[in-house]
């Protein structure tokens, strides 16, 4: 009986990130550094726009540490970020915004992001799943 080859395995980068407002801009760089080893160039601004915009809510949404999740596979990246809050965030269709914010999410789904958000008992994942194959 001949070998199948398996599919290769997902690439996936994990990182928990302290609370702080320096959060969202460890997390780009990291983000960035690790994109760029392994995505498709031109996608690279985009995931990092969205990793910095999950990050700064829950940076500012939950006062604690979070924790953030590259997984690209099959010309799709998801993006995690998990952090202690079992408070869902408002998804509005289209965010009015306001001097506090408001914009972001409507921003992740103009990339062509898909948002999912899981809960768990003592927090929840927010993730949004980008399509880097043009």
């Amino acid at each position: 009986m001949p070998a199948t080859a398996s599919p290769p395995a997902p690439a996936q980068h994990v990182v928990a990130l302290p609370y702080g407002l320096h959060a969202p801009a460890v997390a780009r760089r990291i983000a960035e550094r690790w994109l760029k080893a392994t995505e498709p160039a031109d996608h690279v601004d985009d995931a990092v726009l969205v990793v910095s915009e999950l990050v700064t809510n829950a940076v500012r949404h939950t006062h604690d540490s979070c924790r953030l999740t590259l997984t690209g596979e099959g010309g799709h990246l998801d993006i995690a970020v998990a952090d202690h809050s079992e408070d869902l965030p408002d998804m509005p269709v289209h965010a009015s915004g306001d001097e506090r914010g408001g914009f972001g999410m409507d921003i992740v789904r103009q990339l062509g992001g898909q948002v999912t958000v899981v809960p768990a008992i003592g927090g929840k994942t927010v993730h949004v799943l980008l399509e880097l194959e043009s």
